[in-house]
């Protein structure tokens, strides 16, 4: 997805940056890719972060439910700034799963913290989505970053980044026109604030 989103950027004219932190954590944690975008003007070249900071981010997707709750917690997304894309998806944590009874954690109140803490928000099980279509999840997540508008990034420009990979990219094209359905779908749907 991180490839994809830097060729799209490129190819898009803008300014790309790209960097990732691994997890260390007990799984080895979620991998935290920050890229930047910004308009080509004139001959200055910027300088970009190489992390994101807190209250400073535009647009956040966690493929986790849990995970984009760290987020939240963590200040990355804002209600005056993040658009906020999140998968409904669960990887229990230890805890959960060594409960004597059921350990799980209730989602709702985790969506609805998503939701309140966001400008714009669209939480679905974007797994669902790509186990549907068959295909990888990130190509799903492409087509919702651009069928949401929120970065600076055409279909097309996508498309292409997508078919430059050359691999399994008829299943990823088609999870990229499942991400920009399931867009269309929640524009219609009241949870998409």
């Amino acid at each position: 997805l991180a490839g994809w989103l830097t060729e799209a950027g490129l190819a898009s004219g803008l300014w790309v940056q790209r960097t990732s932190v691994p997890g260390v954590a007990q799984r080895t944690g979620a991998t935290t890719y920050y890229l930047e975008f910004l308009p080509r003007t004139g001959d200055v070249r910027p300088v970009m972060a190489l992390h994101p900071a807190p209250g400073r981010v535009d647009v956040l997707v966690a493929t986790e439910l849990l995970e984009a709750m760290r987020m939240v917690q963590a200040g990355f997304v804002t209600p005056d700034r993040t658009t906020l894309i999140a998968s409904t998806h669960r990887a229990y944590t230890v805890d959960e799963k060594s409960a004597m009874a059921d350990g799980r954690l209730d989602p709702e109140p985790m969506i609805a913290a998503c939701k309140s803490f966001s400008a714009k928000a669209l939480i679905r099980d974007i797994s669902k989505v790509a186990q549907a279509n068959n295909c990888h999840l990130n190509s799903v997540v492409m087509g919702v970053l651009a069928g949401s508008g929120a970065l600076p990034l055409g279909e097309e420009a996508c498309r292409a980044a997508i078919q430059s990979g050359k691999r399994a990219s008829e299943a990823n094209l088609r999870g990229f026109d499942a991400g920009l359905a399931l867009v269309r779908e929640a524009d219609t749907i009241p949870d998409l604030k």
